[in-house]
């Protein structure tokens, strides 16, 4: 989920040392996000004090020279303080994570993008707003996909409303987007399609649909996606994010 929208954006930017800076900020604040759940759902368990002050450490010691470098930055809190809030909501013991958890999470992730492009010293231009809307496209449908096969599997409407926000991706890729990216969506549609029907098939088999064939095939997704986003650019959708 973090390296997706960090390659998007250096696709849609420019590769910069500082994104090594980062994707080091992203990963040790989801995994502080991961203890502090983790701590909160134990009831502030001991196990996972230590990681949450290490991983929270490891994130400010990196993200105040980025900010002092990248004030834009600071932008991200537009969007990280109410998704934020929501992820922490979520965290309550005997509190099962739900959709609006997983999505806020989501949302932290998809800022990635822009942020990638301003550490890079360029502006959020149009192919980054493009790149923006393509990763957000792709982690929500995971996490739609994900969910109708797990938490959501005996959920038909559930697997139903997955299917259509796919086809919803096909469509707005075949207006706004390269044909490449079009046949990525449909790929998504079919994927979303066929998820469910397999777990349904399989459930009673001796090999049922297992979390570890999801994982493999979003790592085959999430590559074709990346790889796209490298080969064939993203067109200007808006002129900027941020005003230069």
């Amino acid at each position: 989920m973090l390296i997706l929208p960090i390659l998007v954006g250096v696709a849609a930017s420019s590769p910069a040392p500082w994104h090594l800076a980062l994707a080091g900020a992203a990963l040790s604040g989801y995994l502080a996000s991961a203890a502090f759940q983790g701590w909160s759902r134990s009831r502030r368990g001991p196990v996972y004090r230590r990681p949450l002050l290490v991983y929270t450490a490891t994130f400010a010691a990196i993200s105040v020279p980025l900010l002092a470098m990248f004030p834009a930055l600071l932008l991200v809190l537009v969007v990280g303080v109410p998704a934020g809030l929501i992820v922490v909501a979520g965290a309550k013991p005997a509190t099962r994570r739900d959709l609006a958890s997983s999505l806020s999470q989501v949302a932290l992730a998809v800022t990635l993008v822009p942020a990638s492009a301003w550490v890079s010293g360029m502006d959020a231009t149009g192919p980054v707003v493009a790149g923006t809307l393509v990763a957000a496209g792709y982690l929500v449908g995971t996490v739609l996909v994900v969910r109708s096969v797990i938490r959501e599997r005996s959920n038909p409407r559930f697997a139903a409303a997955s299917v259509v926000f796919h086809l919803a991706l096909v469509v707005a890729a075949a207006a706004w987007l390269p044909t490449a990216y079009v046949l990525i969506a449909v790929l998504l549609a079919v994927r979303a399609a066929a998820f469910p029907l397999l777990q349904r098939r399989l459930a009673a088999s001796p090999r049922p649909l297992r979390p570890v064939h999801l994982g493999i095939a979003e790592m085959v997704a999430s590559t074709l996606v990346v790889t796209v986003a490298f080969v064939v650019p993203l067109p200007g959708l808006l002129p900027s994010l941020v005003p230069g």
